[in-house]
Formats: structure tokens, C-alpha cells, sequence
């Protein structure tokens, strides 16, 4: 495994700042242990050959300065890393969303997968950018430097470090090698258990709705077993591998301890040499033992690293166009022989789909379930992008078109439309940020909000709670018309409005919606055929194709076609004008 994924340095920009501040502090440091190892023996040579505090004290002087700049030195470094290290993290979960979100691509990652890395699992880059690297690149400066010193005052000594330093990377690659299997199996049971236990969470009503939710709870624990295991074995392995380096470093610091005693026993050396040797001794084992120390808590950060570029990595949509579209009250839209499959599937859920739907006109798609009404929408919204055929807006390929200046005049009102845990004001101004107190009162009358909003303890200003948990289904649905008419858009998207509504809040939206559409150009997906009364046209999706269409009150094709002037295609193509 490489020490450093080069792809950091292209994905963060802070990892590049980060290597190069870590590279100049690593040499700094060098420098100042050098110093304070030949200040240290000179002061204590000097004292044994009877010399005086006038002439040592500037000596002393010098070791404590140079012991403050190396703490100072090592405080800074580690405190400008974690600085870098969350730069970098945040740098990366940007990247990460985006990806996921602007050109949906993840991969095989799950959804619970992505918000595991995003999240906690990005975190482990703190341990391998703010300490595994600084160490990394004093194991590189420091022993060399160590043995240059040593080899110019006793080229024995120096032999005898050049040759068992070695064997403490030798040892720490055989480690690696094993623990780096282990370390990717806890990272991928770590993964595994935030993603499962996401989507078991989200589906604990069903689940407990058909008595499910005891065996997936026995499934978490077994999870969360297997990662336990793998955490204590992953530990076991860095505890024995940390014995084995700190026990080569001893064993090789004992054997120039050893030869340098003979011979400064012997009178071959002198004590000023012998003490340099000796505290340069552990300092060039000592940087291989921190990365050794160190890298078992990296492998967790890499493993992240890695999981992240496979999220990054993997084929995204088509690069989204940039032409500029602007607001026009209503939109043309033409869709032609359009093509979708979805991912892990063999049949297209839209086969050669064809429609038109005229500026200002409404449409009713409905069709048996999976027949791809929600498919169609997502692909009006840009969250995908058609495999074969086209889709026009005002005579522009809707994927030339800036996603964000598109999505801006579209208004969306999925079957559940969320709700943060803010105040009613807060989750109707998402439609229009910059919208003030009046124009949202005008849209809480326009959407049929005003009795309840009356009817709350302090009226907009009421949090709503946790996917707006204080309101009924009906009331959210409502809600999210409000944020529609403050939206003001040109195309309306509806995905199963009324969907497990009772009669009465059914009708209140469909009112609400008759409302919205007038002027505006609106397909509404739903089974509920009540919205067939509020929509000019019926258009009825079997087998990823259009049916012929018939109008909001049962009239003929042919008749509705004649009506707005467009007889020529209705049957062939399923335009509704």
C-alpha cells in the first residue's frame, strides 16, 4: 500500500499545503535534534573535563532554547496538520456530495454506505494526515541524517546502525501486509453496519408493521459482532507489532550502547563522541518506531481514502449543460422517444416514450404502478438523464440546460415531501429563500394553510418537528403547495399527491392544486383518478410507452386535439395540447 495516495493531493487541495508544511517542520526538527544531541554531549564532556559554569553556561542555555523550539516546533506542526486534516475532510465530503448529487454515481456503495463515509468515516483521516505523515517524513530525514553525523564521529557505531536500522521497516512491511487485510475487513463491517442500520431505521415502520423488526435486530447484533471481532483483531495485531518494533529498537540501541562502552572503557574513544553516539542512537530508531506505533490507526484513515475514490471514481451521468434558461411563466415541453433503464435491471421502465405536453396546458399521467410515471419525472428534474431519446424544453435539449437555472423554475411536490424540525415559515420559504413575510401569508392562502395555521399555537412560527411530525399528512402535503406558489414556477411536478389521504384532505390538495396550475404547464403522477377533473388531458404509461390519451372528462382523443389545434399527432405520439 502506498504511504500516500497521490489522488489526495489531486481531491484535497489542504493535503498538498499539509505534505509541503510537514516536509519543511520535518526538516526543522532534524535540524534541531542534531543540534541539541552535540550541545548535550559537549556540555557533559565539558563538565567532566573540569570546565566551569562561565564557559558551559551558554552551552546550557543553548539546550534549553533548542528543547523549546523542538516543543514548540512539534506543537505547531500538529496543530497546523489537524487544521489541514479538517480542511481536507471537509474538502472531500464536498466532493463527495456533489458527486452524489449533481451527477448521481456511487458505485456499489449503498446510500447508508455514502453517509457512513461521509460522516464518521472520514474522520479517520485525522490520525493519518495530522500524525502518520509528519512521522512518516521525519522516518525519512532523521536516520539519515542520524548516520551522517554518527559515521563523521565514529564510522563503527555508524555501521552498526546502518545495518539493524532495517529491519525495523522489514518487520513493519511483514505486519502491514497482514494487517492490512484485517484493517480493510473492519472498514468494510464498519461501512456495512451504518449502512444496514440507516436503512433498517428508515423502514422500522414497515418492518414492524409485518412483524420483521426482531430478525432485523438479530441481523444489526450479528453485524455488529462481526465488527467487534474484527476491531479486537485488527488491536491484538497492533499490540504484538508495536512489541516486536519497540523490542528490535532496544536490542539495536543496546548494541552500540555496548560497543561504544567497550571501547570508551578501553580509552579507543573519547566521552564527548561516545555521548553524541549514544543520544543519536535512539533518535534514528525512534521515527520508525512512531510510524510503526502510528500506522495501524492510518490503515482505518486509508481504507476511508480509498472508499471515498471509489465513490468519486465511479461513472457518473452526463456532464450537466450550461446553457442559461430563464423564467417564462409556462414551458414547452417535448419529450421524444426517450429510453430508461434502471441500474441492475434488464427491461427499460420507459421504452420509447413520446409526449408532448403544450405551454400552460396540465396532464395526468397515470398507469399501473412501475409503469415509469415517477421515472418520467425524475428525468424532468434532471436527477437522470435518459439513455436514448430527447427531452425539449422551449425547443432546448434539456440536458444543454443549467440544472440549477432548470430546477429553478420547476416546483416539485413529491408523495412525501420532507419537513425539517424548523417553524412552518422556515420549511415554506425553502421554495424561495429570499422571500418575504407577505409573499409567504400569500402562499399559505393560495395552498388552503390559513385555518391551520390559525388554528396553531403560534401560527407560522410553530416548529413542525422532525419530518414535520406535529402535522398531519395532509397538512405537510400542504405545505409543500406553499412552497410551490412561493416558488412561483413555470412547470409543476406532482409524484402521488394525494396518496394515502383520506377523502376530505384529498380534496383540499386536488383544490389547492387547481389553483397552482392555472397559466402553468403541470403533469401530475397519481392513480387517484379525481385528478382527471382538474387537469386538461389524461394520459394513461403501459409498457414504458404512452397510450392514447383522453381528455380531463372523458372526451375523445381526436377531440382534444382539434380543440387546441394539434390533431396531427395525438394517436401516434401522445401529445396533449
Amino acid at each position: 500500500m502506498k504511504p500516500l495516495d497521490p489522488r489526495l493531493l489531486r481531491a484535497a487541495r489542504a493535503v498538498r499545503t499539509h505534505v509541503a508544511v510537514t516536509a519543511a517542520c520535518g526538516v526543522a526538527l532534524t535540524g534541531l535534534i542534531l543540534t541539541q544531541a552535540w550541545l548535550v554531549a559537549h556540555v557533559i564532556g565539558g563538565a567532566t573535563d573540569g570546565q566551569g559554569l562561565d564557559q558551559l553556561g551558554p552551552l546550557v542555555a543553548a539546550v534549553a532554547g533548542v528543547a523549546i523550539g523542538r516543543a514548540v516546533l512539534a506543537y505547531g506542526a500538529e496543530a497546523a496538520a489537524l487544521r489541514s486534516a479538517a480542511r481536507a475532510k471537509s474538502q472531500l465530503r464536498r466532493r463527495i456530495v456533489a458527486h452524489v448529487t449533481d451527477r448521481p454515481g456511487r458505485g456499489s456503495a449503498t446510500a447508508g454506505e455514502v453517509a457512513t463515509l461521509t460522516t464518521r468515516g472520514l474522520d479517520a483521516l485525522d490520525d493519518y494526515l495530522a500524525r502518520y505523515l509528519p512521522q512518516l517524513v521525519l522516518a525519512a530525514l532523521v536516520p539519515i541524517a542520524v548516520l551522517v553525523v554518527v559515521a563523521s564521529a565514529d564510522w563503527i557505531s555508524a555501521v552498526v546502525i546502518a545495518v539493524t536500522l532495517p529491519l525495523i521497516p522489514l518487520f513493519m512491511a511483514l505486519v502491514g501486509m497482514h494487517t492490512q487485510a484485517r484493517t480493510r475487513k473492519q472498514w468494510t463491517l464498519l461501512q456495512r453496519l451504518g449502512g444496514h442500520f440507516l436503512d433498517v431505521v428508515e423502514g422500522l415502520p414497515t418492518l414492524a408493521l409485518f412483524r420483521r423488526a426482531k430478525a432485523e435486530a438479530a441481523l444489526v447484533r450479528r453485524v455488529t459482532d462481526d465488527h467487534r471481532d474484527a476491531t479486537m483483531g485488527t488491536l491484538k495485531i497492533a499490540f504484538l507489532s508495536a512489541f516486536v518494533l519497540e523490542l528490535l529498537a532496544t536490542l539495536a540501541v543496546a548494541l552500540v550502547a555496548v560497543e561504544v562502552g567497550f571501547r570508551l572503557l578501553y580509552g579507543h574513544m573519547d566521552l564527548t563522541t561516545a555521548l553524541l553516539v549514544l543520544i543519536l542512537a535512539p533518535e534514528a530508531y525512534l521515527p520508525l518506531r512512531e510510524v510503526g506505533a502510528r500506522f495501524h490507526a492510518s490503515m482505518e484513515g486509508i481504507a476511508a481514502a480509498e472508499s471515498a475514490f471509489a465513490i468519486l471514481e465511479a461513472p457518473r451521468a452526463a456532464v450537466p449543460g450550461t446553457a442559461p434558461t430563464t423564467r417564462r411563466g409556462t414551458v414547452d415541453l417535448q419529450i421524444d422517444d426517450v429510453t430508461y433503464t434502471h441500474a441492475g435491471r434488464d427491461t427499460p421502465v420507459l421504452d420509447g416514450l413520446s409526449l408532448a405536453v403544450a405551454p400552460g396546458r396540465s396532464v395526468l399521467l397515470t398507469g399501473a404502478s412501475g409503469a415509469g410515471k415517477s421515472t418520467l419525472l425524475s428525468l424532468l428534474l434532471r436527477f437522470a438523464e435518459p439513455q436514448a431519446g430527447t427531452i425539449r424544453a422551449d425547443g432546448v435539449r434539456l440536458r444543454e440546460l443549467d440544472a440549477d437555472a432548470w430546477r429553478a423554475r420547476v416546483a416539485w411536490v413529491p408523495q412525501h415531501p420532507h419537513l425539517f424540525d424548523g417553524t412552518v415559515a422556515d420549511n415554506i420559504a425553502l421554495g424561495a429563500p429570499d422571500a418575504g413575510s407577505e409573499e409567504i401569508a400569500a402562499a399559505v392562502a393560495a395552498a388552503g394553510l390559513t385555518d391551520v395555521v390559525a388554528a396553531l399555537p403560534d401560527g407560522l412560527d410553530t416548529r413542525v418537528g422532525e419530518r414535520g411530525a406535529r402535522l398531519s399528512a395532509g397538512q405537510r402535503q400542504r405545505v409543500a403547495l406553499a412552497r410551490a406558489f412561493l416558488r412561483d414556477p413555470d412547470l409543476v411536478l406532482l409524484d402521488e399527491p394525494t396518496a394515502h389521504l383520506d377523502p376530505d384532505n384529498a380534496a383540499l390538495v386536488r383544490a389547492a392544486t387547481a389553483r397552482l396550475l392555472l397559466g402553468r404547464t403541470g403533469i401530475i403522477a397519481a392513480h387517484d383518478t379525481g385528478w382527471g377533473e382538474i387537469t386538461d388531458s389524461t394520459v394513461v404509461l403501459a409498457g414504458g410507452r404512452v397510450s392514447p390519451p383522453t381528455g380531463g372528462n372523458g372526451t375523445p382523443p381526436a377531440l382534444v386535439s382539434g380543440i387546441h389545434g394539434h390533431s396531427h399527432e395525438c394517436h401516434s405520439q401522445g401529445v396533449v395540447s
